[in-house]
């Protein structure tokens, strides 16, 4: 398998590395001439540069799924399961080159960039278990000699769309269910960090995957716009910011196509009276500035209710001095650099206008001297905002950046209004020791996920993934059990084997009898 390494030292920036295009079964050089730039946020430099698909490029990616899909939907379960295991073994054998790609074109460190690729790795494992997954219903005898029974097929070719915060592990959300059950993919991942993408193409390569089944091409607002149009895509998923989502949701759907579009998220979590104290601490310093901020399931908000509010946040902020921000690939470090430059000054934006707007800056992450490094990476310390109010601009955003607001309310009726009035319904956590106010919690809640002294509530890879309200367009969430739905359809066969000397002409309506 080829291996991706680093430019050799002295490599004329015309020389730099590209990242191609992966169609049927090979890398192929993008023919638009136009490329992206892609970061190494911990240097700041230009590591490498990415090819751009033009619409035909994505249309030549398609018809190699589509030509590929006949005899991949026709290949049985147990040949299937036999790939999907191979190449669950290949990703568990190379994580560690995996997890390398992720910190050098993310920037998020070792350990982050390992577990991103476990969680993934859940999902092809959950995948394995296809031939249960697809079982479906038999009714025998439902009228005199008539069975009924229900089976679900692939739709054809399904793409996906992926952000840059997760380059491994959102992708195998999605190719890993709908591969299994029969369908070919074309994946469009994320510009800024897309080399994971196409090391995973060459993984299922190595696994026995036919040329075709899996497809990646790069690109930006002219490569997605074509999969959204493209009538032989039959279903898109997506994960991104709220605004795209229902872009992606409204065009894929007026095109006829199956959508799910994930969307933005403000993540709250309720710390009670009673909750212990260092464990919430923990907790919110845990899922605020883990992978710098930049997961839709971090905590954003911590919202404090009654007298717990000042021995909390005096336990965050005495945690914050101890955190470790560096380049994700030295040891020891805990949190590394943002994606981009623009990113994080959009990030610094929200420190700006919540003290502007009456909010407490606690914690200053332009402070950390890496931040003021005018040609180094694009860090930012950990933030602290406290008092601040749902009316607040660096509230009513996704901030997604190592920034933990704080909201304090007198009541856990205040607590759970606040939720209810955010737009946003993604996930959300509340730390208490009374089991019947988390039962009410996770009673009155309108939010998708919830944890009860767990911060980040990510569902296992056999339940499913998704929000609520604006944090999600479309019916059915994110892998698991709804993934298969998802990417398959349903049909109904009802079957009878009469004796033929029986038949006769019938316009009366059918009954069962």
């Amino acid at each position: 398998m080829t291996q991706i390494a680093e430019p050799p030292a002295g490599t004329a920036q015309t020389e730099r590395k590209r990242v191609n295009h992966w169609i049927d079964g090979a890398r192929v050089a993008g023919t638009s001439s136009r490329r992206g730039p892609v970061y190494n946020p911990a240097t700041g430099e230009l590591a490498r540069e990415v090819d751009f698909a033009s619409a035909q490029e994505v249309d030549a990616a398609v018809a190699a799924a589509r030509s590929a899909f006949p005899a991949w939907r026709a290949t049985s379960l147990s040949r299937r399961t036999e790939i999907l295991f191979r190449f669950r073994n290949l990703v568990e054998q190379h994580r560690e080159e995996i997890a390398a790609h992720l910190t050098r074109e993310h920037g998020k460190v070792r350990t982050d960039a390992l577990g991103e690729v476990q969680r993934g790795l859940e999902n092809v494992e959950f995948a394995t278990g296809i031939p249960s997954l697809l079982k479906g219903g038999f009714s025998e005898q439902v009228s005199s000699g008539v069975d009924v029974y229900q089976i679900r097929q692939p739709l054809g070719v399904v793409a996906g769309i992926t952000p840059f915060n997760f380059p491994a592990m959102v992708p195998m959300w999605m190719f890993a269910n709908a591969i299994a059950c029969g369908n070919a993919f074309v994946l469009k991942p994320s510009e800024k960090d897309p080399s994971a993408s196409v090391y995973l193409a060459e993984l299922w390569q190595e696994a026995g995957l036919p040329n075709g089944v899996f497809n990646v091409v790069h690109g930006d607002k002219v490569a997605v716009d074509r999969i959204l149009e493209h009538p032989d895509i039959a279903a898109v998923s997506f994960v991104g910011s709220t605004p795209i989502a229902r872009h992606i949701y409204e065009t894929g759907t007026k095109h006829g196509k199956r959508v799910q579009a994930l969307g933005g998220a403000k993540n709250h979590m309720v710390v009670l009276p009673d909750a212990d104290i260092d464990m919430a601490a923990d907790a919110a310093v845990s899922a605020a500035y883990g992978s710098a901020g930049e997961r839709c399931m971090a905590i954003s908000v911590v919202v404090a209710v009654g007298d717990v509010a000042d021995p909390l946040v005096e336990a965050i902020e005495g945690r914050l001095p101890k955190i470790k921000v560096g380049p994700g690939s030295e040891e020891g470090v805990e949190m590394g650099p943002l994606i981009t430059r623009e990113h994080r000054d959009k990030v610094v934006s929200y420190l700006d206008s919540g003290t502007k707007q009456g909010a407490v800056l606690r914690v200053d992450g332009r402070q950390h001297v890496l931040y003021s490094q005018e040609d180094g990476g694009f860090f930012l310390g950990v933030s602290l905002l406290d008092n601040v109010t749902p009316e607040m601009e660096c509230y009513r955003n996704e901030i997604f950046g190592p920034v933990l607001e704080i909201v304090r309310v007198p009541t856990y009726a205040d607590a759970a209004r606040v939720i209810d009035e955010n737009p946003y319904a993604n996930g959300t956590a509340i730390f208490t020791r009374d089991g019947g106010a988390a039962r009410q919690f996770q009673f009155d809640v309108n939010v998708g996920m919830v944890g009860i002294n767990v911060p980040i509530p990510v569902p296992v890879a056999y339940y499913s993934f998704g929000g609520w309200k604006a944090s999600l367009f479309g019916d059915l969430h994110m892998y698991g059990p709804e993934g298969i739905q998802f990417y398959t359809r349903a049909k109904i066969v009802t079957a009878r084997w009469p004796d033929p000397s029986t038949s006769k002409v019938d316009l009366g309506f059918p009954q069962t009898r």
